[in-house]
């Protein structure tokens, strides 16, 4: 039923299926921020304190636990293109499960446990994401926050992984991540 190459399989989904996974879905907020000419646009990878950082990546000690996309302001600011950048990570896991479906279809991927589990983490995050609901922080999701922008309910440009950071707040907060992992 359940044995050791099971747990195999958990690790590999857990420490680095998953995080690969919201690697795609922050880079799919930092597309439509970047399109929407951000500056200083980061993605951070997991929680707890900065173990390496590469090009606008940094990666933190707990790197399978959550993530964030940071930037400070937007050239083309208006409800649209926030709604967008709210959603471009769900649409950039909706496209990896298509790319990655449409890749096994043709032979050129090998049907294996380990796309099955991309897709099925793909998916997590795509639901969850969407999903319009408040977490314990009392910040919105994605889906939460993308409909409160388009009913202009949404002043502030955050959710459960974006973080717009103005000039005195960036001041105030050098590592706005660390306390999640506490």
């Amino acid at each position: 039923m359940f044995g050791i190459a099971d747990v195999l399989k958990f690790l590999i989904s857990f420490f680095i299926i998953l995080p690969f996974v919201t690697l795609i879905h922050l880079s799919g907020h930092v597309f439509f921020v970047t399109l929407f000419g951000a500056s200083e646009k980061k993605i951070v990878i997991g929680c707890g304190t900065k173990v390496l950082s590469f090009w606008n990546i940094e990666v933190r000690k707990y790197y399978f636990w959550n993530g964030a996309c940071e930037f400070k302001s937007l050239r083309h600011d208006n409800r649209l293109t926030n709604t967008f950048i709210y959603l471009g990570g769900a649409l950039f896991n909706l496209a990896g499960i298509f790319v990655v479906h449409a890749l096994i279809s043709q032979g050129i991927l090998v049907k294996s446990v380990f796309w099955y589990q991309f897709i099925y983490f793909s998916f997590y995050m795509l639901f969850f994401s969407l999903f319009p609901m408040y977490f314990s922080d009392g910040s919105p999701s994605d889906g939460k926050a993308a409909v409160l922008t388009l009913k202009n309910q949404h002043e502030k440009k955050i959710s459960d992984d974006i973080l717009f950071m103005k000039m005195e707040e960036q001041n105030k907060l050098e590592e706005p991540f660390t306390d999640d992992c506490k």
